[in-house]
C-alpha cells in the first residue's frame, strides 16, 4: 500500500520542465512517482530517460505510444514516421540501455494507493496506448474503454491528451494530470497528487523565455530553437485541443 503518489505524464523530452516538477515540494515528498508515458519524442529524450532512471525504485515508469514508436524506429522498424524529423532524430538518440529500459517498461500498472484501493495507471486508456478519451467524451465511450477493468479498480489515471482533468465515468474516478512538457489548455508543467483519497491537481509555472532558452541550450536537435518557439511558448487552448482530439473519440460515428 502506497500512501502518496505523484503522477506525471507526457514529459516529451522537455528536461527543464521535468526538473522543475521534481523539485516541487509536494512531488518531492511523495512516496512514489508514477510517470504515465511519452517520456520521449521531444528535444531531450535521452536526458529525460536518464533522469527518470536516476530516481531508482521511487519511480514507476509506464510506456506511452511515443516511447513505443521511437523504440521501434531505433531498431529500423517503419512505424510511418519517417517523414517526421523529430522522430527520426529522437530514435537515433536512444542508447542500448534506453532500448532495454523501454522494452521492459509496462504499458500499464495497478498499485494499491491509500484511500483509493487498486489504481490503474496507463498512458491513454486501459486497453490501448493511443486511444482517445476526453473530459467531454460521452459516457458510452468511457464505458467502452473501461469495460475490461476489474470491478475493484475504481480509479484510473491516464495521460496522452495533454489536458488535465478529473471526472467520474461509469462510477469510476478518472484522473489525467496533464502534460509536463507539452501542455494543452494553459501554460505550465502539470502534475497530480493522490493521497488519502484526495486528488490534487498541480501546475508548475515556468517563464516561457527561461524554458525556451534552457531547451535550446540543452538539446542537439537540429532546428531546436524553432521547435521550442513553436511548441513551448504558447500552448494550444483547451477549445482548440478538444476540437482536434474530439473526432478521435468516436463522437462523430453514426
Amino acid at each position: 500500500m502506497v500512501s502518496t503518489v505523484a503522477v506525471l505524464s507526457d514529459i516529451h523530452g522537455v528536461l527543464p520542465a521535468l526538473e522543475r516538477v521534481l523539485a516541487e515540494p509536494a512531488v518531492a515528498r511523495a512516496d512514489l512517482i508514477v510517470v504515465t508515458g511519452d517520456h520521449t519524442w521531444g528535444p531531450q529524450p535521452a536526458e529525460v530517460l536518464d533522469l527518470l532512471v536516476s530516481l531508482g525504485g521511487r519511480a514507476v515508469l509506464v510506456r506511452g505510444n511515443a516511447d513505443r514508436e521511437l523504440l521501434q524506429m531505433s531498431r529500423g522498424i517503419d512505424v510511418g514516421l519517417a517523414d517526421d524529423p523529430l522522430s527520426v532524430w529522437g530514435a537515433a538518440q536512444l542508447r542500448p540501455d534506453h532500448q532495454a529500459l523501454l522494452d521492459a517498461m509496462p504499458e500499464q500498472v495497478t498499485l494499491e494507493v491509500d484511500g483509493f484501493g487498486p489504481v490503474r495507471f496507463c498512458h491513454a486508456t486501459p486497453r490501448d496506448d493511443e486511444e482517445v478519451a476526453l473530459v467531454d467524451s460521452r459516457l458510452a465511450r468511457w464505458r467502452e474503454v473501461l469495460a475490461g477493468l476489474p470491478d475493484e479498480v475504481q480509479t484510473v489515471v491516464c495521460g496522452h491528451t495533454h489536458m488535465p482533468f478529473l471526472r467520474l465515468a461509469e462510477g469510476r474516478l478518472v484522473v489525467n494530470p496533464g502534460s509536463v512538457g507539452l501542455p494543452y489548455g494553459r501554460r505550465g508543467a502539470h502534475w497530480a497528487i493522490l493521497s488519502a483519497g484526495v486528488v490534487s491537481m498541480g501546475r508548475t509555472l515556468i517563464d516561457p523565455d527561461v524554458l525556451v532558452a534552457a531547451v535550446v541550450a540543452g538539446s542537439g536537435l537540429p532546428g531546436v530553437a524553432r521547435w521550442a518557439e513553436e511548441n513551448l511558448r504558447d500552448p494550444a487552448g483547451d477549445g482548440e485541443a478538444l476540437a482536434t482530439f474530439g473526432p478521435r473519440d468516436g463522437r462523430l460515428a453514426g
